[in-house]
């Protein structure tokens, strides 16, 4: 959006006895800035990528599964009924956003979640 545009706005808005603007250009770096404190891009990035993890419903059966106790791949796949590979790919996920770590046991490898407390306050929120 031009510099103008941004101003023509803003006018409006003052105009309307809604918001109090004198400056409009500095105002509209003031609502910038407000945005960056609240949550900057980078962070926000960071953040999608962690929802985005968890707006799985095997990754957030894993995580569950998970609470109980440190798990092999191959106990994942029986419990939720999964190939070796799915398993594998939900797991990775989960190890990139930092909640699930592993554990390398000659050709087996454990998962366990590195923030259990983290992991069941998610699991506990109720969106009925």
């Amino acid at each position: 959006m031009t510099e103008s545009k941004v101003d023509k706005r803003l006018k409006r808005l003052a105009d309307s006895g809604l918001c109090c603007v004198e400056n409009a250009s500095r105002y509209a770096s003031e609502l910038k800035e407000l945005a960056d404190k609240g949550i900057s891009k980078e962070n926000a990035s960071r953040k999608r990528k962690a929802f985005k993890a968890l707006a799985d419903a095997t990754r957030l059966r894993i995580l569950g599964l998970l609470l109980t106790r440190e798990m092999c791949v191959c106990e994942v796949m029986v419990a939720l009924d999964l190939t070796q590979p799915t398993a594998s790919h939900h797991l990775r996920i989960l190890e990139t956003i930092g909640l699930v770590k592993d554990r390398k046991e000659g050709k087996w490898v454990f998962y366990k979640l590195s923030n259990s407390n983290l992991v069941e306050s998610l699991l506990k929120v109720d969106f009925s």
